[in-house]
């Protein structure tokens, strides 16, 4: 019955194009509240020294071990706190906190920066593990929950590992990864660099800014009828124009994107939604994330630039609605996941 009703939400969200609604948001935590405890199935992204290193996925990363693998439990976590931050009357409020508590424990966050301290794991979820976990981190700093402070404290130990991690690293990356899935560069940029700005970390800020730059000013005419590869999830040429306008100025910012994507000046522009031939494979239901990602970025966009683009809006939402079924439809493959990326969507269109 709940999910009949939650259905029957979608439609009038699609029919009306509203923001994220309580009912929505009650079946939208069921998700992670579900596998955020689950240790199986289980994908390990594990580099082995020896046979010590084999361990159970709760042995190895005690806070982040459900929802299938790391980073899906880390934004399985973001979705969580973010749902408690918009709605303060959401169902099983306390069950969510106390399954918070004990994950994000100071002992488990402890381990889990022990891990990425080995020098063998210096790459691992480079970098989109890394930008999840930075999204956490400051969603828990904005909360104004009691609850929220404590794991915020808890979490910081690891989150300023990341930030150095990227600082580290993108100085030595000569050129971007532009894949639709994991590897993203502008993806873990973008993230990375909102923590930067949220938390006054200059020195992240600026090695974002300087890297995306170097790495993208010249691109122009992005393929965007490549798009879809066969399992994307992420928009290689929106992510990319999504760190653009992140770090240009206006007057540098406009003049780059009738270069790099002249098509979205176009107030007739459309874009077909992704299809998806069968959920049950985990690799193809990565296109309904692609839709999400479209979304996001998209409105992003028009919040900083109503004037310009506008008229994309129905284009995101097009996208956010044609996915948002998937979500619900029973299937593991794309439940431990797509339920952050309709919330990052439904996030980026609330601030239109």
């Amino acid at each position: 019955m709940h999910k009949i009703f939650f259905l029957i939400s979608l439609l009038s969200w699609s029919v009306w194009g509203q923001n994220l609604n309580l009912p929505q948001a009650n079946h939208l935590a069921t998700l992670p509240i579900k596998c955020l405890q689950q240790e199986y199935p289980n994908k390990l992204n594990q580099l082995l020294q020896d046979a010590a290193e084999i361990q159970s996925p709760k042995e190895l990363h005690p806070a982040f071990y459900g929802c299938f693998d790391w980073h899906s439990s880390v934004h399985g976590h973001w979705s969580l706190v973010y749902l408690l931050n918009q709605f303060p009357d959401l169902n099983n409020r306390k069950e969510i906190i106390k399954k918070l508590q004990v994950n994000l424990s100071r002992e488990n966050i402890q381990k889990e920066k022990a891990y990425l301290s080995k020098p063998h794991e210096k790459s691992f979820e480079r970098t989109y593990g890394w930008a999840w976990l930075l999204k956490l981190q400051m969603e828990l700093a904005v909360s104004k929950d009691s609850y929220a402070a404590e794991l915020a404290q808890n979490l910081q130990p690891l989150s300023d590992l990341i930030a150095s991690r990227y600082i580290e690293f993108l100085p030595k990356l000569n050129y971007p990864i532009r894949a639709g899935t994991h590897s993203n560069t502008a993806f873990g940029m973008n993230l990375a660099y909102d923590y930067a700005v949220f938390s006054k970390n200059e020195a992240l800020r600026q090695n974002i800014s300087e890297n995306a730059i170097r790495l993208f000013q010249k691109d122009q005419n992005c393929p965007f009828d490549w798009e879809p590869s066969g399992t994307d999830f992420l928009s290689p040429c929106l992510e990319e124009l999504g760190i653009m306008q992140r770090v240009l100025p206006e007057k540098v910012f406009l003049p780059w994107l009738k270069k790099f994507a002249p098509k979205l000046f176009h107030k007739d522009y459309n874009w077909a939604v992704a299809r998806v031939s069968d959920r049950t494979d985990g690799h193809l239901v990565h296109l309904d994330g692609l839709n999400f990602s479209r979304a996001w970025n998209f409105y992003y966009l028009i919040n900083q630039y109503p004037n310009q683009f506008s008229h994309l809006k129905n284009v995101a939402n097009t996208h956010l609605a044609f996915s948002l079924p998937s979500v619900v439809d029973g299937n593991y493959e794309g439940e431990h996941w797509l339920a952050s990326f309709a919330l990052l969507s439904f996030e980026m269109k609330s601030k239109l």
